[in-house]
């Protein structure tokens, strides 16, 4: 798997889940329809730690544009990798 996939992935893992727990708890007609702020909060806890294990041996798991970002003004991250990371994450999160 390349970094770009992997950023890809895992983002979108982040979303899917994150979003889908808030869609299940607030939209009418769901089974989850008034589960309240710990499912929303377990949801999105899910999808991050999940999009970590999809991601994190491959790309490092930045996931967000401001960590590959702040990584890189650190030092910490060639910036010549930033824009192949950002474009990856930002795809994720709309197919996410």
């Amino acid at each position: 798997m390349s970094t770009f996939l992997a950023e890809l992935t895992g983002t979108e893992i982040i979303l899917l889940f994150g979003c889908g727990g808030v869609a299940g708890a607030l939209l009418n007609k769901s089974k989850a329809q008034g589960s309240g702020w710990i499912c929303i909060t377990l949801s999105w806890g899910i999808g991050v730690t999940l999009g970590i294990y999809a991601s994190g041996q491959v790309s490092g798991a930045h996931l967000n544009p401001a960590v590959t970002l702040g990584l890189a003004c650190a030092g910490k991250f060639p910036w010549t990798d930033v824009p192949l990371y950002v474009i990856a994450q930002f795809l994720g999160a709309m197919l996410g």
